[in-house]
């Protein structure tokens, strides 16, 4: 699947990339743009959902929060952070909403949609899939020549989604 993804990348000489590092509470984003072999960060940060709202209320507040950047920054394809098996059950349930609810924007904001696994990710940033968060977010903000590491955690995950699409 990356095989093909690389390719179909390649054949771009410009376009734009969303990453998404979904959660309940918050989902980490960033958007790069591609320009032949540069990348250029435009902007990155969370979209947060408030914890005294019920789940159909916070599911609706991600949907509407990544749309209106969708519609802002026009990407070609987004890659999302798959689910891992969790310890937490509840945490679990929580990202499934939330990733359902994401892959449901995405298709209706005709966004192809690109999963890995946080290890694919690891591997792809640092040269191997158990690097640490501080590693990876090295390598992000050496990749994109940004003055300082990316804050917050899950941004910085988002960024580092964001460039393995390149």
């Amino acid at each position: 699947m990356i095989n093909c993804l690389n390719v179909y990348l390649l054949a771009c000489l410009y376009m734009i990339i969303l990453g998404l590092d979904p959660g309940l509470a918050t989902t980490g984003y960033a958007l790069l743009k591609k320009e032949r072999s540069i990348l250029l960060a435009l902007e990155w940060g969370v979209i947060e959902t408030s914890k005294s709202d019920n789940l159909p209320k916070r599911l609706h507040t991600l949907a509407s929060d990544l749309a209106k950047l969708i519609k802002k920054f026009r990407p070609q394809i987004a890659v999302v952070e798959s689910l891992f098996v969790a310890k937490n059950l509840k945490t679990a349930i929580n990202v499934s909403h939330a990733r359902g609810v994401i892959a449901l924007t995405l298709h209706q904001q005709n966004v192809r949609m690109l999963e890995l696994t946080p290890l694919q990710v690891k591997s792809r940033i640092a040269g191997y899939g158990s690097a640490s968060k501080k590693q990876v977010q090295y390598m992000v903000k050496a990749l994109l020549n940004l003055r300082r590491t990316p804050k917050p955690d899950d941004a910085a995950d988002a960024l580092a989604l964001a460039i393995c699409a390149t």
